[in-house]
């Protein structure tokens, strides 16, 4: 699925723990690979006029930054993989937004945290904007966390990604990015895919809601909900470009009034009270979630933006279309008004 894959690097070694996983994308697709490094000189605005950046420097660093591309993909381009590179000058969320048009890109994989000081820029928020306004999916590698790079080291279980579900069409929308990134990374042995979703228990305010009156049985039909999404998945009725890649599913429901705690706890632990039993965790983390358009309109859902701050796990954030979410938010209404049921918790609120 993910063909031009776009990688933006800083100077530093965290920025270039991406790459092998970026690598393995790219063989697993017969992909290409779009290195970029942005120059920061928006800092020139906020220095006196005799410190300003001059023309010089800016195309000595440029030089640099070129030569820099070059060295660190040398050893890639010996191996037969495709490679575009690119020197920037500007902010660099705005640039990397340039870039992933003006190159087609399909992902970004960037790790969270990496170079800052002159010209350079702090990877770690430039990638939680990227989250916010990219218009494809992002890959966000953990500083020290799981970087996926090489085969999956535990042979006992598969390769996983945890997808949280709400009921709705959007939640949906990460299950096809997630299942290419898993079946990719995974290969050639199988990888999987486990649903959850996130049952708030009632509190004092909300004991009223019909839906909390019979908690086992919430839990119940959520099960098999999920499991019936499962099923879908499988026999090409929902998401069929996932049905080719042959990947497990497992199902599971959590407990808690904190969604974000939930999700992370699931993933990170394996911890799986009211599903299929102990799965053993997960390797990634893929979420739906949608934002404003524009640098300085940056908005991203709670529960995403929890998990992207909480988790060691490396994050797959999809951007919801307008329609999908539109049309999310219409069979929620619809679903509401004839069931009297709400969402148990919605990911992009």
């Amino acid at each position: 699925m993910f063909h031009r894959i776009l990688v933006p690097l800083d100077g530093s070694e965290r920025a270039e723990r991406a790459l092998p996983v970026a690598v393995r994308l790219a063989r697993a697709s017969h992909g290409t690979l779009i290195v970029v490094q942005v120059l920061d000189i928006d800092t020139t605005l906020y220095i006196a006029p005799e410190m300003m950046i001059s023309e010089s420097v800016v195309h000595v660093e440029s030089s640099r930054a070129g030569q820099y591309l070059i060295q660190a993909t040398a050893a890639l381009k010996q191996e037969g993989i495709p490679i575009e590179q690119c020197v920037l000058l500007g902010i660099p969320a705005s640039m990397l937004l340039s870039a992933i048009t003006s190159y087609n890109a399909d992902l970004v994989v960037m790790c969270s945290h990496g170079r800052t000081g002159f010209l350079h820029w702090a990877l770690g928020s430039v990638a939680e904007k990227m989250a916010r306004i990219s218009p494809v999916p992002v890959l966000i590698l953990r500083e020290h966390g799981s970087i996926l790079a090489g085969p999956h080291p535990d042979p006992t279980r598969p390769l996983r990604a945890l997808v949280p579900l709400d009921g709705s069409t959007a939640s949906k929308a990460a299950m096809a990015p997630a299942a290419a990134l898993i079946a990719a990374l995974a290969a050639p042995a199988s990888g999987a895919l486990h649903l959850t979703r996130v049952v708030q228990p009632a509190t004092s305010e909300r004991m009223m809601l019909p839906y909390q009156r019979n908690m086992d049985d919430m839990v119940q039909k959520t099960k098999h909900s999920l499991q019936k999404t499962a099923e879908n998945v499988r026999d090409g009725f929902e998401a069929p470009s996932v049905t080719p890649l042959g990947l497990r599913f497992t199902c599971s429901v959590a407990l808690d009034t904190d969604v974000a705690h939930a999700l992370i706890r699931v993933a990170e632990n394996g911890e799986d009270a009211e599903g299929a039993g102990i799965f053993g965790g997960c390797d990634v983390i893929a979420m739906a979630t949608h934002g404003r358009t524009g640098i300085d309109r940056l908005a991203l859902g709670s529960v995403t933006e929890r998990v992207l701050h909480a988790t060691r796990l490396p994050l797959l954030v999809v951007p919801i279309s307008r329609k999908t979410l539109q049309n999310s938010a219409d069979e929620q209404q619809y679903s509401y008004e004839h069931s009297g049921h709400l969402p148990c918790y919605e990911l992009s609120k």
